[in-house]
């Protein structure tokens, strides 16, 4: 029987092993969707001979980075320190305190240029230990040391509108106008970016802010990054046109793509950008969505390690035997189906992306666009079908907090805006499963019923619960928001001037965990101080609280001395920003009747930057409102108020009023 590696959980008990047995530990952070990860497990740790040297030479450690994303911060920036690069697998060689002597990322079975083979990394790496331990240790005190510097992205300045307009500049620097989106290949959706530039544009105009977002989310929808058949977003794209995809699927991705596409529709009413939006939400229910509400994690790449995104691409004599010939002139032509695909590994694989739509489609095929349409949406059904009878990737269950809070936001916005009841009832049970498997009224593990860690699982449920307040006006969930809130600023910084720390309670964990993170920057998902800083400001004006002001102000200005620098990877923060340098608008509607139900709809679904929504029912005691807007609102008649700043507008008694009053605060 072959000997497997010996892997061990992280945790003191290995670290104890270390110290007792004098070996050094080897650190392998991988994730259930990451197809190099397989490789590498394939290629080298089902190699009996090299588990055989592991168990002898290393205490050996793996980590799952979306079950311990601490860890994962933390030796990701110990190995960037030491090589410049990142990413999973990350391979990590720790001294048994846990400090990083050496390290990578994907090392292959035999060598290649710039990578040597894995085998001569381990024999290079026990050999510097056994002989030249005092070098090893002097390394991994100065990573230590360059880590614990780089973990604190605070740095306190007063905000103003010339450093959001800076940080804007950045982030217009790297725009890509050929293709859109930012930076080359790989190139990596950046929807807190877009949702930032058309905020931006709807409080100071500037068409280039517009056409930014607006060229993006048409670049990355015509991509093969856009599952065209499925719905959805894979992670990222390995070419700058979005066309050839890494193909696994995250809940994260595809939920602020989804907010991203909804604020598109609702900024510039294009319908494709909620036909986009519905495929996501398809894809949620049919791939990620748990009955009783929650979401899977993630959607693997591949079913097998020989398989490079065969599940979604097609040869073109896949196409033909399914369609008939003038389907297939259909589909051809719309998404650049031909006998040459675009993946190296299977030459004749097509890669799905839109090479022609719309009017110039009909003129590509010679029929009329209503024909085009129907030939289209037969051999979209047609492939789509025969694509559920190939085996599936594997989907991984996890439901983790941060993510399932993330898309339970996500889905309320969709609910609201497509009309889509499934949606906005899943999104509710969902926060509904987190509060009911909390292990306490005021904070949330990031695994059911796991004790309360980590910032972002809170502020993303804090955040998550606002939305649910304003989607039904139940009070409930502006409570429980308010808690959770509450007990992360106790629990991750106090008063926030210096920021919020990303893991409560570290001090007494090994390794690299007590160096104090305090994130600011988006990577990928949302940077927690900037979720937070944005719960802090809706806290703020939706309980007219000045302890909320106070804490967003601190926040804010904990990081502000970054804004001009962040660009691109800092919109959620500088999003945050914004709610302290302009206007925030409030909209109360009051009333239980279908008119106050067809304003409170078009409340949510208007596009406002700094919106906040009230519903009020007579039935309840009036919420805390700013003093101007309360002396208007009457609560024994159905009506709209919306005041924007101290400027209000006229109560509206209909649908047709309201949405009147809604038009004049939008840019012209």
């Amino acid at each position: 029987m072959t000997r497997p590696v010996p892997w061990r959980p992280w945790g003191a008990e290995a670290f104890a092993e270390a110290t007792r047995s004098g070996r050094p530990v080897l650190l392998d952070i991988g994730a259930v969707w990451c197809h190099w990860c397989h490789v590498m497990d394939r290629e080298s740790y089902e190699d009996p001979a090299i588990a055989e040297f592991l168990g002898d030479r290393f205490v050996c450690i793996r980590v799952d980075r979306d079950e311990r994303p601490d860890v994962d911060a933390r030796y990701q920036r110990a190995v960037q320190a030491l090589t410049g690069m990142g990413g999973w697998p990350l391979t990590a060689f720790l001294t048994p305190e846990g400090e990083v002597f050496y390290g990578g990322t994907y090392f292959p079975p035999e060598p290649m240029p710039g990578r040597p083979a894995f085998r001569q990394v381990l024999v290079a790496v026990a050999k510097i230990w056994e002989e030249q331990r005092d070098r090893a240790l002097t390394q991994a005190a100065a990573i230590r040391k360059v880590v614990t510097e780089s973990l604190d992205e605070a740095a306190p300045a007063d905000p103003s509108e010339a450093l959001l307009t800076a940080a804007e500049d950045q982030l217009a620097g790297h725009f890509d106008p050929a293709h859109g989106g930012w930076g080359r290949a790989p190139k990596f959706p950046h929807p807190a970016a877009i949702r930032l530039l058309l905020a931006r544009h709807a409080d100071l105009g500037n068409e280039r802010r517009l056409a930014m977002a607006v060229e993006t989310l048409h670049a990355m929808r015509r991509g093969g990054i856009h599952d065209q058949l499925g719905g959805g977003f894979h992670r990222y794209s390995v070419d700058e046109r979005w066309c050839v995809p890494h193909f696994e699927k995250m809940a994260y991705d595809n939920a602020e793509l989804l907010r991203a596409y909804l604020d598109g529709h609702a900024a510039t009413g294009d319908p494709r950008f909620a036909e986009v939006a519905f495929g996501i939400v398809r894809w949620v229910r049919e791939v990620l969505a748990e009955e009783g509400g929650g979401y899977g994690a993630s959607q693997d790449a591949d079913v097998g390690l020989d398989d490079d995104g065969d599940h979604f691409t097609w040869t073109l004599a896949e196409a033909e035997a399914l369609l008939t010939p003038d389907e297939l002139a259909v589909a051809a032509a719309r998404w650049d189906l031909g006998a040459a695909g675009e993946m190296s590994h299977a030459p004749d694989r097509n890669v799905l992306w839109v090479a022609a739509e719309g009017a110039a489609l009909a003129a590509q095929v010679g029929r009329p666009e209503g024909v085009t349409a129907q030939l289209l949406a037969t051999a979209e059904e047609k492939l789509r079908l025969a694509r559920r009878g190939r085996p599936a990737p594997a989907v991984d269950r996890t439901r983790y907090t941060n993510w399932n809070a993330m898309l339970a936001g996500a889905m309320l916005q969709a609910g609201v805006r497509l009309g889509d009841a499934w949606a906005r009832d899943h999104a509710l049970a969902t926060l509904a499963r987190i509060r009911r498997e909390a292990p306490a009224p005021d904070a949330v593990g990031h695994l059911p019923g796991a004790p309360p860690r980590l910032l972002d699982d809170q502020v993303q449920v804090a955040y998550a619960a606002l939305d649910a307040y304003e989607a039904t006006g139940d009070r409930a969930w502006l409570a429980w928001a308010e808690a959770v809130a509450g007990r992360a600023w106790e629990a991750h910084g106090g008063g926030a001037e210096a920021g919020l720390a990303d893991v409560a309670g570290a001090e007494a964990e090994a390794g690299l965990l007590p160096a104090r993170a305090v994130p600011v920057q988006d990577a990928p998902t949302p940077s927690p101080n900037g979720v937070a800083a944005l719960v802090a400001a809706r806290l703020a004006h939706l309980l007219d609280a000045d302890a909320w002001r106070a804490r967003h102000r601190a926040l804010v200005g904990a990081f502000a001395g970054r804004a001009a620098d962040l660009g691109l990877f800092g919109a959620t923060f500088l999003h945050a920003m914004t709610w302290l340098l302009a206007p925030v608008t409030h909209l109360v509607i009051v009333g239980e009747d279908a008119e106050a139900e067809r304003m409170h709809r078009r409340a949510l679904t208007t596009f406002l930057p700094r919106r906040v929504v009230h519903r009020l029912r007579p039935t309840e005691p009036p919420p805390r409102l700013p003093a101007h807007l309360a002396a208007m609102v009457d609560a024994s008649a159905p009506r709209a108020y919306v005041c924007r700043g101290e400027t209000c507008l006229a109560p509206a008694s209909t649908d047709t009023e309201w949405a009147d009053r809604l038009s004049a605060l939008r840019p012209s």
